[in-house]
C-alpha cells in the first residue's frame, strides 16, 4: 500500500471509453498540463515521445521535394504541348483614360475618314486585332507588294497596333485608313534603322500619293548643330506641312545625362508637334528627350512651337506583334501615336480643319497648347515635358471655343 503522501502529487484521469479505467498523472512531473491523458487507453507509465526535431526536419524535406517533383512534371507537360495556359495579356489601358482617348471615343469618335500615314519598319496584319485594318502598304525597302514587318521586335506592327487595333485591344482610332510606308528595317544590332533618302520618299509618298491627312513619324535621327543643310528627312517634312498635312513626331530616346539638348529630326521642325513621353504616373519617363529652347538658325523659338509641344503615355505600352502575340514598348515612339490617334479623332469630329495651310497648323498647335495639363504648375513650358500631358477632349474643346483654323 501506497502512503498517503505517496499520492498526494497523483491526479486519477478516467479514460473517456470506459470510466473504470483510470490514467494515473504526476503534477510535479516537467510539461504536465490539466487533462493531460496517455495515448493509448490505460495508464501510460512513461511520458509520450515528443517527435523530435530531426524527424520534423525529414517531414519538411519530403514535402519540399514533392513539390519539386510537381513543378517538374508540369514544366515537362508544357514542353511537351500538351497543356496550354491561356492567359490573356496585360492592357495599358490607363494610357488611353490618362490621354482622354476613351472620353472622346465616348462621344461617338473613331478616326473614321481621316487617313494617317506612318513611316516605319511595317505591318504584320495577319494579327487577329489588325485583320480588319483598312491599310494601304508600300514597301520601300524591297517593294514587296504584300504587308509585312521587316523591324527589329516588329516595330510598326506594335505602333500601327496602338492606332488602329480592334480586337482584343482597342486602338487610338481603329477606324481611320492607316498608310504604312516601311522604310526602316533591322540593323542587326537590336534596333531598326533606314536610309534617309528612303526615309523621305516615304514622307513624300505619304503625303502625295496617299493623300494623309496625319503623318505619324516614330522616329529621329541626331540633329547636327554644325550641318550645312537640314537633310533629306527634314526637307521632305517641310513638304509635307506646305502641302497641308499635320506632322507628329517623336522628340527622341536620348534623355538622361547623356542627353545632346535637342529633340531629335525631324521633330525639331518649327510646325511639327514634337512628343516626349510620360509613365503611368504622369512622370516623364528618364529617356525622354530634352528640347532647345533655340532652332537651328540659333532663333528663340516662340509658342506654340516650344520643343518638344506635349508629352504623351510612352511607357510600357501593350501592343500588337508578331504571330498574334502583345508585346510591350516604352519610347517617344509609343506617345507619338497617342497624339497622332487623338488628332485623327479631332479631325472627325472638325473636318475643316483638314488640309491646314501654315495659320491653321498655328491654330491647333495653339489650342493643345492651352489645353494640355502642366506637369509643373509653376512652368508655361519645361524642355522635357513641353506644355504638359496631353488630353484629347480638352484639346478638341479649346479648338472649338478658340475658332481655329476659321
Amino acid at each position: 500500500m501506497w502512503e498517503e503522501n505517496e499520492l498526494s502529487n497523483v491526479e486519477f484521469i478516467p479514460e473517456p471509453s470506459d470510466y473504470r479505467i483510470v490514467s494515473a498523472a504526476d503534477s510535479a512531473t516537467v510539461g504536465h498540463q490539466e487533462g493531460w491523458r496517455g495515448e493509448v487507453l490505460g495508464w501510460a507509465p512513461t511520458p509520450v515521445p515528443v517527435i523530435s526535431r530531426p524527424r520534423r526536419n525529414k517531414q519538411r524535406i519530403a514535402n519540399v521535394g514533392i513539390f519539386l517533383i510537381l513543378i517538374l512534371v508540369f514544366w515537362a507537360i508544357w514542353r511537351s504541348q500538351l497543356l496550354f495556359l491561356e492567359l490573356p495579356p496585360p492592357k495599358s489601358e490607363w494610357a488611353f483614360e490618362d490621354s482622354g482617348v476613351r472620353d472622346l471615343q465616348s462621344l461617338g469618335y473613331s478616326g473614321d475618314g481621316v487617313r494617317v500615314c506612318m513611316v516605319d519598319t511595317g505591318i504584320d496584319n495577319t494579327h487577329p486585332d489588325l485583320e480588319n485594318t483598312k491599310l494601304e502598304f508600300k514597301d520601300f525597302i524591297s517593294g514587296s507588294t504584300e504587308p509585312k514587318d521587316k523591324g527589329n521586335l516588329a516595330h510598326g506592327t506594335m505602333m500601327a497596333g496602338i492606332l488602329v487595333s480592334d480586337g482584343y485591344l482597342k486602338g487610338v482610332s481603329p477606324d481611320v485608313v492607316l498608310g504604312m510606308a516601311a522604310a526602316l528595317g533591322d540593323d542587326g544590332e537590336g534596333g531598326n534603322s533606314g536610309d534617309q533618302n528612303v526615309v523621305s520618299s516615304a514622307i513624300e509618298w505619304c503625303w502625295k500619293t496617299f493623300d494623309a491627312d496625319i503623318i505619324s513619324l516614330s522616329l529621329g535621327g541626331e540633329s547636327d548643330p554644325n550641318a550645312t543643310s537640314e537633310g533629306p528627312t527634314t526637307n521632305a517634312v517641310r513638304l509635307a506641312l506646305a502641302n497641308g498635312v499635320y506632322v507628329i513626331a517623336a522628340a527622341g530616346n536620348d534623355g538622361g545625362s547623356g542627353d545632346d539638348g535637342r529633340v531629335a529630326t525631324p521633330s525639331n521642325v518649327k510646325e511639327v508637334i514634337s512628343v516626349g513621353a510620360l509613365d503611368e504616373d504622369g512622370e516623364v519617363w528618364e529617356g525622354s528627350s530634352i528640347g532647345s529652347n533655340l532652332d537651328g538658325n540659333g532663333e528663340q523659338r516662340l509658342n506654340p512651337h516650344m520643343k518638344p509641344e506635349i508629352s504623351a503615355p510612352g511607357v510600357s505600352i501593350v501592343s500588337t506583334a508578331f504571330d498574334g502575340e502583345y508585346y510591350s514598348s516604352t519610347g517617344t515612339s509609343d506617345a507619338t501615336v497617342f497624339v497622332s490617334g487623338i488628332l485623327a479623332l479631332i479631325l472627325e469630329a472638325q473636318p475643316e480643319l483638314k488640309n491646314p495651310d501654315s495659320q491653321c497648323i498655328t491654330d491647333v498647335k495653339t489650342a493643345l497648347m492651352n489645353s494640355a495639363s502642366p506637369l509643373d504648375e509653376s512652368k508655361s513650358h519645361d524642355s522635357r515635358w513641353g506644355y504638359g500631358a496631353i488630353n484629347g477632349e480638352s484639346w478638341l474643346n479649346e479648338i472649338r471655343s478658340s475658332g481655329a483654323c476659321l
